[in-house]
């Protein structure tokens, strides 16, 4: 039987059958008198991998065949695979020299910007958002949904080089993308580029603030929308726009997806500010439609006015993701592409501090799959799932999310993709 650790060598650990063991797995909740959460019991388990599926799933110790690869995880905690659903490296600066976000303004202001630095970034695009996705690989991630600038400046080049880079990792990494109208539908006449977008493997069609940018909120929201259904795609639109104008445009998107059940469970709304500034009974009023028609949001988990009521939503059962959003762009300097990190943040805007709060706030960066449901029960891993997990220095995942412990290992499928 041939041991090695878990730093061995990348490349050595995509071999089709091995073992994981030692490797420590959350089992339950242990409750105080007052049946709180005070402890999140954990096991060491064996972990057998075929073919990159979880075959079996055994206690330690376990007896393992001489002849087996195995790979030593050293008690290691073991979380799902993290999830970015929400990230724009189509257009980054990281991997080159650094630079702040060079603007002061509103929307528009950004778009002229672009308009002149979408040039200059073109020819390194592809190059940059390979060194994002090794970025967020680093940190757990082995999916991301990617929005990408479907404008007249870079044309489809912006999605051409994209899906160039996302082509070199297909091994080792998964995703979706939104063609994007960051420059507006309307205010940059880019419908046609839509269409021609939508013929090239995107997943979603996005739209950009109709009222705000476009100036034609039903027109604008429309063509979004026709240009989903015609080609079969989902929606995933930027809404900045504030109370004034941006409840009208939720409004009008729920009667749109009503009256078309395809559109039902997959249409977002990412960021959706308006929700913050909503009072309390028009907020439970449009979770409730949202939850019963299936439109999700999506949020980078912003802070200071832009603080979205999440335990709300949460409590009528909404669709929420969460993202990075910007990994060092001309919107932001700060991203670090940790989603790990997103979910640190949610609990420390929302308070939640305790072990049970701490432990569900791990799904903000997994999209919703959690090592045990909210009973304490264990539902993840298990047998025939596929091998994608991440292995981080901690006790359990209420730990994990307060400390933010690097991570040792990825894999993906039973592939390696990085390792300290």
């Amino acid at each position: 039987m041939e041991t090695q650790d878990l730093n061995h060598n990348v490349q050595q650990h995509s071999k089709s059958s091995f073992w994981l063991k030692n490797v420590r797995l959350e089992t339950g909740f242990e409750r105080d008198d007052n049946d709180q959460v005070i402890h999140t019991t954990t096991d060491v388990f064996d972990l057998e991998i075929v073919d990159g599926i979880i075959k079996q799933l055994k206690n330690h110790p376990t007896t393992i065949s001489k002849d087996a690869k195995v790979i030593d995880a050293k008690g290691l905690l073991l979380l799902p695979p993290m999830k970015d659903m929400h990230v724009h490296i189509d257009k980054t600066f990281y991997g080159g020299n650094w630079r702040a976000a060079p603007w002061e303004g509103g929307i528009k202001d950004m778009i002229k910007l672009e308009e002149k630095l979408i040039p200059e970034l073109l020819p390194s695009s592809q190059e940059r958002a390979e060194k994002c996705i090794q970025l967020l690989q680093s940190y757990g991630s082995t999916f991301a949904r990617c929005h990408c600038n479907i404008d007249p400046v870079s044309g489809l080049k912006s999605l051409e080089h994209l899906q160039r880079a996302l082509e070199n990792f297909k091994e080792e990494f998964s995703w979706e993308i939104v063609a994007f109208p960051q420059h507006g539908i309307l205010h940059s006449d880019s419908e046609n580029l839509l269409r021609e977008a939508a013929q090239m493997n995107v997943d979603f069609i996005g739209g950009l603030d109709p009222t705000v940018v476009d100036g034609d909120m039903t027109k604008s929201l429309d063509i979004m929308f026709d240009i989903a259904l015609e080609y079969d795609k989902g929606v995933d639109i930027h809404l900045h726009e504030d109370l004034s104008t941006g409840k009208a445009v939720m409004e009008y998107m729920l009667e749109r997806v009503k009256d078309n059940k395809r559109l039902q469970g997959n249409t977002f709304i990412s960021h959706a500010y308006a929700l913050s500034q909503m009072d309390e009974k028009s907020l439970e009023d449009m979770s409730n439609q949202f939850a019963e028609y299936g439109i999700g949001i999506v949020s980078r988990i912003p802070m200071g006015k832009q603080l979205l009521p999440i335990p709300t939503l949460q409590k009528h059962g909404v669709i929420i993701k969460a993202g990075t959003d910007n990994i060092m762009d001309n919107f932001s300097p700060f991203g670090s592409g940790d989603m790990l990190e997103k979910a640190k943040l949610c609990a420390q805007l929302y308070g939640w501090t305790n072990e049970y709060h701490l432990n569900r706030a791990l799904q903000f960066a997994t999209d919703n799959v959690m090592p045990l449901d909210n009973a304490g029960k264990q539902v993840w891993p298990r047998e025939g799932s596929p091998a994608s997990f991440t292995l981080v220095n901690a006790s359990c995942s209420a730990e994990a999310v307060a400390r933010l412990p690097r991570r040792e290992s990825v894999y993906y499928n039973g592939r390696q993709i990085f390792s300290q």
